[in-house]
This record gives C-alpha cells, structure tokens and sequence, in this order.
C-alpha cells in the first residue's frame, strides 16, 4: 500500500515550527484544549508511532508543524479516508457506523488553530482525551498464519492459497474476522474461504491459486484490501463453521513497483462463539461481469453492438455498468458494502431496483457510492441501523453497479500503473485479475432470511 502523505511546502512547515508566538488569549483555539481531542478521535487510529501511516501526530512537537497541511487534506477530503460520500446521485439508506469525517465545527477548529499560528496553550488546562479508534478486532479467539513466509519474485502478479486445519471438533459461529497483513507493500488483496471437503489439504500447506481461483474452497468468509479493517457482522448473527472444515486464505501478490520487501507472513484472526445466533450471515463479491450473458451492459463506444469490457487509453470517464438479477430465496438484508476497482477507477456507484418496492422503498435505492476512489483506502461501509431497518434483497430486484475510469497520465492511478508496468504511455485496460488490469465488483454482508 503506498502511503497516504499530507503535502505542504517545506517552507511554510519549517516556518510555523520556528514562529515565535504570542502568549494565546482566552478565545484562541489552542493544542492542548481544542485540537488535541479532535486529532486523539478523528486521526489517531493511523497517525500514532507505529500506525500505518506515514507520520504521527500524537503530540504538538509532531502535529504544530503539519497545522496548515492537515487543514489542507482534511478540507479537500483526502482525510480522513473515508469513501462513502452523498451525492446528488446517492443518498445512502442510513447513516454510516464508525463515520469518520470530520463535522464543519471540527475542521473549523482545525482551521483557527492554524490560522493562529498552531498555538500549544497551557497543559494545565487541557481537555480529557478521547479514546483513539481501535484498528483491531475485538477479542479474537484464533490467529493463524502459514508455517513459512512466502518471499514473491519482483514482477508480475501472484496468487498463493494457504490451507489451514483450524480444528474445529462442533460447529462454530463466526462474529468476526480481520486479515493481518504482512508486507503491504506487495499484498493487493486477501480472501479467506472455507474448504467443506478438505479437498485443499497438502503436505506443504500452501499451493499456486491458478488464474486467482482458490483451488476447492466453497464459502467466502471475508476479504481485505489495502485500507480495510475488520469484518464484524450485527449482533445477534454470525456465520456457520461446521467441524472439521479447513480454512483457506488466498493472497494476491503485486511485486511490481514496490522498491523492496521481504518474506510475507500475511495471516487472519477470527472471533468465534459456539451459541448458535438468531439469524447467519454471509459474504457475497457481486460484479466483474465480461459479457452480456454475464450482466456487462452495452456501452457507448462498445463495437457492433456486443457488450465489451474495454477501456480506452487516454480516455477520462469511460464507463462500464453491470447488472445482476437477485435469484429465488431471500430476503436478504444488507448490513455493509464496499467497492472494489483497481488503479484506473475514479468513481463506483452500487444500487439496487426492486422489482416490487415496498411502499417505503424507492423502486432505486443507492446502496453506496464512492465517488473519489482510491486504491489505497479500500473499506468496507456499515449500515448504522437495526437488521429490520437494513436495506433488502429480495428475489427478482436488480444490483446495479457503474464504475467509472480515467485512464489519463493526469490520474494518480494511473501514474502508479504506468510505473508498475514500466510504460509511459497509458494502454487499453480489460477486466482481469491482476492489478495492471480492472474490475468493477462489491463487497457485500448479507443476513439469510430467520
């Protein structure tokens, strides 16, 4: 994962640390009793020593020098990371859990605060601190990593599956999974699955996942990509672990572009209860659609009528739509949902048409859009509501998804696809597994009908 930088001319940062600065009057917004809970709440998840970002800022020696580039970044929405925006096109069906953008009087503190030179004020009257967000899943009953760290050739992508004996004796229930991991520098994505037949088993533990497949799993049970957390279902559900299943991990390598790294430990934690929960949940990927018969609609530039996934080099605001019919059963309620692109996207919207609404329902509903995409803050977005009050899924609706691309030098992404690849010119772009190619899916946790 590259890091995420706030930027500021070296001047202006050097210049604010060395100010002298007056003694700060009463109304001056001050480190100690204004900014520091807004920094300890909103940024101290990532910006503490040692966090996955680049630079701490758990105290005034280390956040007086960033004052001016913190407003910056959080003013134009690159901080915190946060992809779920509204939109005229897409109101979500409730708030965000865990929302982490900043509220106007937050930034407006931020904003006093450099204005008036990033004043420290007197410890003495400093306010209580909140409690930092946690990055981490909460009481983990089960860690597993491979037995030897898998060192990837620099180059072209790579898919290795992990197969695990979690040693199950009675069913399990699982109420939360986090994937750890290792060298982000080359770790593109991770899936963790369930083998029912045992069929992955091997005397090495680990095998080549062929074209990104996972080689006999038969339930995906969480996925992680640069920028999420953990995967946590509502109380009160969680998902079936039978005895005697193997766990299988699968782990996309991109090598290229990264200047170094080492053996790769990646592995996951799991949360498990044996009571049975009031309702089972599961994980659904919906999208990469590569044919009409698949769910690609035809687009505008799409030759001879035949719907194509292909996105032209230097062409901004290509787009590609999918569609995916909801088959018999359900309801199903969605509790969260995340977008999926690679370096090329710049905008995803997912929503669903009912095909008989209930009478709260719009016959649309925008389920999330992510309308500045970045590769490096892949999360997925929970609903902040009961499971009565989720968004539904039932038999017949529609999931439509539009993803749009910039494949233009101007696009970060693409600059950093052009350096992976060695290339200075931009390329077309099809549908693949690879990070040099595209896709267009969700992520989505959905709750089987009681």
């Amino acid at each position: 994962m590259r890091p995420m930088v706030f930027l500021v001319p070296l001047g202006a940062a050097l210049g604010l640390a060395a100010c002298a600065q007056a003694d700060p009057t009463p109304d001056t917004v001050t480190w100690y009793r204004d900014v520091a809970p807004v920094i300890a709440e909103r940024c101290a998840g990532c910006h503490v020593s040692g966090g996955i970002a680049p630079f701490s800022l758990d105290s005034y020696q280390a956040a007086a020098p960033m004052a001016a580039s913190i407003v910056a970044a959080v003013d134009g929405g690159r901080m915190p990371p946060w992809g779920a925006v509204e939109t005229d096109e897409c109101t979500p069906p409730s708030p965000w859990k865990g929302d982490e953008r900043l509220t106007d009087g937050e930034k407006q503190v931020l904003r006093d605060w450099a204005d008036a030179g990033a004043p420290e004020g007197d410890a003495a009257t400093a306010t209580a601190l909140p409690e930092a967000p946690s990055l981490d899943l909460d009481s983990p009953t089960l860690e597993l990593h491979p037995s030897v760290g898998f060192l990837p050739e620099p180059g072209g992508d790579v898919f290795m599956c992990y197969s695990f004996d979690p040693g199950f004796t009675q069913t399990e229930w699982l109420t939360g999974l986090q994937v750890l991991p290792g060298e982000t520098a080359v770790v593109h994505h991770v899936l963790v699955a369930v083998d029912s037949s045992g069929a992955t088993a091997n005397e090495t533990g680990w095998y080549a996942c062929s074209g990104g497949g996972l080689g006999g799993a038969d339930q995906l049970i969480g996925a992680w990509a640069p920028g999420g957390g953990p995967l946590i279902p509502p109380d009160g559900t969680g998902t079936r672990l039978e005895a005697g299943v193997r766990l299988v991990m699968q782990v996309h390598y991109h090598p290229a572009g990264a200047a170094s790294f080492g053996e790769d430990a990646t592995g996951f934690a799991l949360r498990l209860t044996e009571v049975a929960p009031l309702r089972e949940a599961v994980v659904s990927l919906i999208g990469n659609a590569d044919s009409a018969a698949a769910g690609l609609l035809l687009g505008e530039n799409d030759p001879g009528g035949r719907a194509v996934f292909k996105i032209p080099k230097d062409t901004a605001g290509h787009v590609e739509t999918m569609e995916f019919t909801v088959p018999s059963g359900g309801p199903y309620s969605i509790f969260q949902v995340g977008t999926h692109m690679h370096y090329v996207g710049v905008d995803m919207l997912a929503e669903v048409v009912h095909a008989d609404p209930s009478p709260d329902e719009q016959e649309t509903e925008c389920l999330v859009q992510t309308p500045h995409w970045d590769f490096n803050w892949q999360r997925s977005y929970v609903y902040d509501a009961s499971i009565d009050d989720l968004p539904q899924l039932r038999a017949g609706d529609t999931i439509r998804l539009r993803c749009t691309y910039d494949n233009v030098v101007t696009n970060p992404g693409v600059q950093q696809a052009l350096a992976d690849a060695g290339a200075t010119e931009t390329s077309v772009v099809r549908l693949g597994e690879t990070t040099l190619d595209e896709m267009c899916l969700i992520g989505a946790g959905l709750i089987l009908p009681g």
